[in-house]
């Protein structure tokens, strides 16, 4: 296992061919998917033939960019996904986002996991900025990236999505960054 990042009670490690089931799981709660495409089920052909694949395509760049699965050190058990990758979008910087189960909301591994992420960005990989965004009606991703240590930037109108909806952007400088955020 290749482990990308750690914290107390989290391992990011690659993801697998074994993982595809996890995800398809993962993507199949209408509640997990409410603020990704409005809660629709993604299939396991497509988690399979076409996410899998995209996710792990990082993996051969070796830029230190890609996907990776959360698992609880305790348990061994999948509970999401976070990514760290450049954004679709000409905005400076690194993005960060997370997908969990519901069974792992309100533990704080979300922002654990993310503050994971950006110790890892700004101590080893060198990155001036991570940035992340949500819709603006998730509250609870904005409060992630919050206790995470971003901060609000803008406004925007999120078009990836059928049909647009408000969004907003949050980022962390290295040179904002005091270790509020990693502690």
């Amino acid at each position: 296992m290749e482990i990308y990042a750690e914290s107390e009670r989290l391992i990011l490690r690659r993801l697998d061919d074994r993982d595809a089931e996890r995800l398809w799981e993962l993507d199949s709660d209408p509640e997990v998917m409410c603020y990704i495409n409005g809660g629709r089920p993604t299939p396991m052909e497509e988690v399979r033939d076409r996410i899998l694949p995209l996710f792990r395509s990082f993996y051969e760049r070796g830029d230190a960019y890609g996907f990776w699965a959360a698992v609880e050190k305790a348990t061994g058990d999948f509970v999401g996904w976070f990514h760290f990758r450049p954004p679709h979008e000409p905005v400076p910087g690194i993005e960060l986002g997370y997908r969990l189960k519901r069974s792992a909301w309100g533990q704080g591994l979300a922002t654990e996991g993310s503050r994971a992420i950006i110790r890892k960005a700004f101590d080893e990989l060198g990155v001036e900025r991570v940035i992340a965004k949500t819709l603006a009606a998730n509250q609870a991703s904005q409060r992630v990236m919050q206790k995470a240590g971003l901060r609000f930037v803008a406004e925007f109108v999120e078009t990836r999505i059928d049909p647009p909806q408000p969004a907003v952007w949050y980022a962390l400088d290295r040179s904002d960054d005091v270790r509020s955020c990693t502690t």
